[in-house]
């Protein structure tokens, strides 16, 4: 009888002193933070859709990441194409390589920056290992995958794909003005109003 009186008494102060991110929830907030992968996305993704069937309110959706798995990337970037409620993204900080493709997610007036955040694209990254005949299976795999983001970041920004192309070749990393120049960035801001 003691031990079920203890598990009350956590429910009773869990209800009471609700986590950080539930806070966040209630304001219909999500922040992307650290590694983009599998994980981060099945969280996001089931915040995201909980979310949408409560209201069909903004969602704001805070950046801050250094990238990651790419597939992860996508899955973020449809779970938010998919939603019905509106999307907000602030880049905040680091929005690079997957927290990129991300941030295209959303209608260029939606993508909102913190002056000093920073934005990189480049074409996608690999650790191949294996036999090779795997090897070129990967590669193939790789260029596709290129091929797809080259093509959404032209889509997104209203940059030519040829000019995509050649900046994805190396890192390019932009400023918070120059990725508005760029047309990754909508509008910077500096006051939550």
């Amino acid at each position: 009888m003691g031990y079920i009186v203890k598990m009350d008494e956590k429910m009773t102060e869990a209800k009471e002193n609700p986590s950080l991110g539930e806070k966040l929830l209630k304001t219909r907030s999500v922040m992307i933070s650290g590694e983009i992968n599998k994980d981060l996305s099945d969280k996001f993704s089931k915040e995201m859709l909980v979310l949408d069937s409560e209201s069909n309110d903004e969602i704001t959706v805070y950046i801050n990441s250094p990238g990651g798995d790419v597939d992860s990337g996508f899955a973020i970037f449809d779970m938010i194409r998919y939603v019905k409620s509106p999307v907000t993204i602030i880049g905040v900080g680091l929005v690079a390589s997957a927290a990129a493709l991300i941030y295209l997610s959303v209608p260029k007036e939606r993508r909102l920056a913190f002056p000093h955040s920073t934005y990189l694209i480049h074409q996608p990254l690999s650790q191949m290992k294996g036999v090779a005949i795997d090897i070129d299976i990967y590669a193939k795999k790789i260029a596709q995958l290129r091929e797809a983001l080259d093509t959404l970041i032209a889509q997104e920004t209203g940059q030519r794909k040829e000019k995509v192309t050649e900046d994805t070749e190396r890192d390019y990393w932009l400023t918070a003005p120059e990725a508005k120049e760029y047309g990754i960035v909508g509008k910077i801001i500096d006051k939550r109003a």
